[in-house]
């Protein structure tokens, strides 16, 4: 049976290191973003993940392996502006930024470890395209929330649907490395 922590480090080292190298070029500009910029910028990934499943072609030389990373990095950049509040500046160094990379895989990890207890691995049974329209849904429900401004009567909170969709990001990297399609290393 496939060593499903052994898996998610190996998929979160490769979204990691992008995201390293991102703050090399870019710095950490995305501290300007407000949190419902970030989850529009996740839904455009989604939608196109799931255009590309739809057609089953592409007219950008990219598949859908890169936009599952940008889902893992920007949920990650959506955990840290709804922790610390969007910057009218790049207001963190690259350092702190990684930090706070690390902080908040971890603490998604460990939520994904925990259910994953629970659930029993189901995720290996589901298909990639279901891990999209569940990406999608969580986005329309954190926009939802966004709209009524965080609040929430009974349901989890916009962090959590962060966090969940970074996890169903991760199981599709995982999923699609499975099938030996990896390809320049991402």
């Amino acid at each position: 049976m496939p060593n499903t922590k052994e898996q998610f480090e190996h998929v979160i080292s490769l979204c990691r290191e992008l995201f390293e190298k991102k703050l090399q070029d870019y710095g950490p500009s995305w501290r300007i973003m407000r949190p419902r910029s970030v989850t529009d910028q996740i839904f455009i990934k989604a939608n196109r993940i799931r255009s590309l499943e739809v057609k089953g072609t592409s007219m950008i030389d990219e598949g859908i392996r890169p936009e599952f990373i940008a889902i893992v990095n920007y949920g990650v950049v959506g955990l840290i502006q709804l922790a610390l509040g969007f910057a009218d500046t790049t207001d963190i160094t690259n350092e702190r930024a990684l930090e706070l990379y690390d902080k908040y895989i971890t603490e998604t990890k460990e939520l994904m470890f925990a259910k994953n207890h629970d659930y029993g691995e189901a995720w290996r049974g589901m298909r990639i395209s279901s891990y999209t329209d569940l990406i999608l849904m969580k986005i329309f429900r954190t926009k939802q929330i966004e709209s009524h401004d965080g609040k929430t009567l009974v349901s989890e909170g916009i962090a959590a649907n962060y966090m969940d969709m970074i996890n169903y990001a991760l199981f599709a990297l995982i999923k699609l490395g499975l099938a030996g399609e990896w390809e320049h290393g991402i």
